[in-house]
């Protein structure tokens, strides 16, 4: 490995943290494995021995159940949290039919309710009734306005018409003047 020229010696250290073998080989001294489980300088075959140990102590384990316990203690923590969730929708009710506002809508919920509703609907229809009308009124103007639009063509058009009659008109006697010229 080069290290730079003469009189730019890069240190042991720099070397080590610049060059991919030196970041192995700092890795390897802290005893990380490396790229393909390689563990100190043991070389390939320790790197393949370790992950066969580990398999080996998966299918042991997953023999013994392990698997299933873990599936189970998530299914438990789970139904936990789904008990705490409970608790906390009771409570936030709780203080809801504490609250001012709780205790009126309490009073709704056995009585009023269905006159409330009722008025509700009642205003909703009116309204409703009022934005038809409304909605009635707008498409009304918009052809009003349709039509004075069509109007204001017309005579733009019928305009340019007569422009184009008297246009051809003086052509004509121009065309005249010309010929009495010629003669």
């Amino acid at each position: 490995m080069v290290r730079g020229s003469v009189g730019n010696e890069g240190s042991e250290v720099e070397w080590r943290r610049e060059s991919k073998r030196g970041r192995e080989a700092e890795r390897w001294k802290e005893g990380e494995r490396g790229r393909d489980g390689k563990r100190g300088r043991g070389g390939k075959r320790e790197g393949e021995r370790a992950r066969e140990g580990e398999l080996v102590k998966r299918r042991e384990r997953a023999r013994e159940g392990e698997s299933d316990r873990v599936r189970e203690t998530k299914i438990g923590q789970e139904r936990v949290r789904e008990g705490e969730r409970a608790k906390e929708r009771e409570r936030e009710g709780e203080r809801w039919r504490e609250s001012e506002r709780g205790r009126v809508g309490e009073r709704e919920r056995e009585g009023e309710r269905g006159e409330r509703v009722r008025a509700r609907v009642r205003a909703r229809d009116s309204e409703r009734g009022r934005e038809d009308e409304r909605g009635r009124e707008r498409e009304r103007e918009r052809e009003r306005e349709r039509g004075w639009e069509r109007e204001r063509e017309r005579e733009r058009e019928s305009g340019r018409e007569g422009e184009r009659e008297r246009e051809k008109a003086r052509e004509g006697e121009r065309a005249r003047e010309g010929e009495r010229a010629r003669e």
